[in-house]
Order: C-alpha cells, then structure tokens, then sequence
C-alpha cells in the first residue's frame, strides 16, 4: 500500500515570520504547513518511484485542473531530468482534464469530463496527477471513466491525502504527504481561487487562518 509522509494532528507547522509570505496574505495565513523545498523534495522521489513502475513505455501524464498544475509542473520535471540522465528513457507527453462534480450524499459520485478528447490514451500509460485527494469518490469515478479509453496501465498520484474518516478507503498509487482533516491553501491549492499564487521559494502549503476572513 502507498504511504505518504504523515503530517499528524498535533504538528502544527511552521512560523509564518520565518517565510516571505505576500503582503496580501500576511493576515490571511496562520502558519506555514508544508515548506516549498520539503514539498521538492518528496516530488522528486515521487518521480523516482513513477518511472520505476511505469518507465517501461510511453506514459502519458494526466493533470486534474485547476489545482494540480503546479505540482504536475514540478513532477514533470523531475521525470524529465530522469530521462535526460538515466540508462533508459520513455516518451511523456502530457494532457489536461477539468473534472465537474454532482455532489450528492451517495457513496459513488457523478462526473463529467470537461473539454477533453481522451482517445490518445488508448494502450499507453497513463499517469493522473492531483492536488489533493478527500473522500476518493471524485478520483474513483474519473478512473472508472478513463478505463473506456482502454489505456494500457493508470496509475494516480496524488500530492496530498486527508485522512478523514469521511473516505471510503481510497488511496492513490502514489502519495506525497499525509495531512490532518484541515483546510490547506497554497501551491496552486484555492480558496475561491485565491491563494494559488502562493508560490515563493521559501514556502507553498499553509493553513487558512481560522478566525481570518477570506476574500
């Protein structure tokens, strides 16, 4: 089974004074959650232990939008640089799918794919990056959807899971952090599309403020 770096309950981050947060955010952000090299570095293994499994054959890298791109972006590269400089090497190319939910209190969820021709899938392997993964029922039904293209492999990857006990069990093939049942904003991850800018060297994952107001 996948295992992430865990980050308990009682871990409760870093300073925020010890970071360059954007003025516009100073009364927003409480503490910083996970720091922006931490956050490299996992990535960075996380490529290792992708083309290990899946480094055999032309593998297509699939980002969840909105929240995923900064991730997919990073772990990209990383995958690049492995086969830039390692004994083997395969063809990545990439695609995008936007994914809109039907929320419902139902244990399956209801989705629809927005925008995408996915038909290149077929027979190749297919890599899914994501921000973040709560319950699993999104993830599930994207997967079940993505098995009508007839890839050869999918494999998720998912930069953060909650554990809640609001999941049915869902884990992702590959996990890069294990946090608390919280609300985390930065590093492409919103609230109401504010806060993705939070991309500075120094840091990216932060705790909302709780008594803060939001925009």
């Amino acid at each position: 089974m996948a295992c992430g770096l865990q980050i308990k309950d009682e871990d409760s981050g870093y300073n925020k004074n010890l970071f360059c947060i954007p003025k516009h955010y100073e009364e927003d952000i409480e503490r910083v959650f996970i720091p922006h090299g931490l956050i490299l570095d996992r990535t960075e293994r996380l490529a290792r232990d992708i083309m290990q499994d899946m480094g055999s054959h032309h593998i297509v890298a699939l980002c969840v939008l909105k929240g995923g791109y900064k991730f997919f972006a990073d772990l990209l590269d990383h995958i690049k640089a492995l086969n830039q400089n390692g004994d083997k090497s395969v063809p990545v190319t990439v695609d995008f799918v936007k994914i809109k939910s039907y929320c419902n209190d139902s244990p399956t969820e209801k989705i629809s794919i927005v925008g995408e021709e996915l038909s290149a899938l077929n027979g190749k392997n297919v890599l899914v990056v994501e921000d973040i993964i709560e319950t699993g029922r999104t993830m599930k039904a994207l997967l079940s959807k993505l098995k009508d293209y007839e890839p050869k492999m999918i494999k998720v990857v998912s930069l953060l899971i909650k554990m809640t006990n609001r999941s049915p069990g869902y884990r992702p093939d590959y996990i890069g952090f294990e946090i608390p049942d919280k609300f985390v904003v930065g590093y492409a991850l919103d609230y109401n599309e504010y806060f993705r800018d939070l991309n500075v060297s120094t840091y990216e994952c932060c705790v909302l403020v709780p008594t803060g107001e939001c925009k």
